[in-house]
């Protein structure tokens, strides 16, 4: 896939935790909540990236190997945040995102996480995802039972939807929409993103 094709919305800016939280407090919504799920935290981290994903988004798939290698360089001292943005298009996304977040409750968010891009393709834009993703969670050794209750919980949904609130009040419109602390620009090649990372390191 080409990578001039992806439109990456990247911020740079605030740091620690704290800071992130003063200043995604104002008018525009907010980057990290402390529910935000964290594929890593390491503390006083000088950089948070934040990614706006849809795990049937073909432009996140094709992020997710980068974004997975960026993180395996830099999560000693960046944290790793990813917020739910499951677009109106895609008729899968919600329900993907209540699997990996009902995958969550029981400490295998990022197992679901990765579960969902590294099978998009048997998935996306079919029916019967229900029984699919029940089998995902099998396979991952979750207790079914509680991970279907979740999966279909109301709250499950709501949490959900409160990421794409958060997302809407910041001006996000379309997926991958990446962070990473302060100042947005678009991102051309999967390159930028580690040196939008560097940059900010060294700032």
């Amino acid at each position: 896939m080409a990578v001039a094709a992806l439109v990456i919305g990247l911020v740079v800016g605030i740091g620690s935790m704290a800071r992130e939280q003063e200043a995604a407090g104002g008018p525009a919504g907010q980057l990290v909540r402390a529910d935000s799920v964290h594929l890593n935290r390491v503390e006083n981290a000088p950089v948070t990236v934040v990614e706006f994903l849809d795990f049937e988004c073909p432009a996140c798939a094709a992020l997710y190997p980068t974004m997975e290698q960026t993180r395996a360089t830099y999560g000693d001292r960046v944290n790793f945040v990813m917020r739910y943005f499951p677009l109106p298009g895609h008729q899968n996304a919600m329900a993907a995102a209540r699997a990996v977040e009902a995958a969550g409750q029981q400490g295998q968010w990022e197992a679901m996480y990765r579960k969902m891009f590294e099978t998009q393709n048997q998935w996306a834009g079919r029916p019967g995802v229900d029984a699919l993703f029940r089998g995902y969670a099998a396979e991952l050794g979750l207790d079914v039972t509680a991970w279907e209750a979740a999966y279909n919980d109301p709250a499950t949904t709501d949490r959900i939807e409160a990421d794409q609130a958060d997302g809407e009040a910041l001006g996000v419109t379309g997926t991958p929409t990446v962070y990473v602390n302060g100042d947005e620009l678009q991102l051309r090649s999967y390159a930028d993103l580690p040196a939008a990372i560097e940059d900010a390191l060294a700032a």
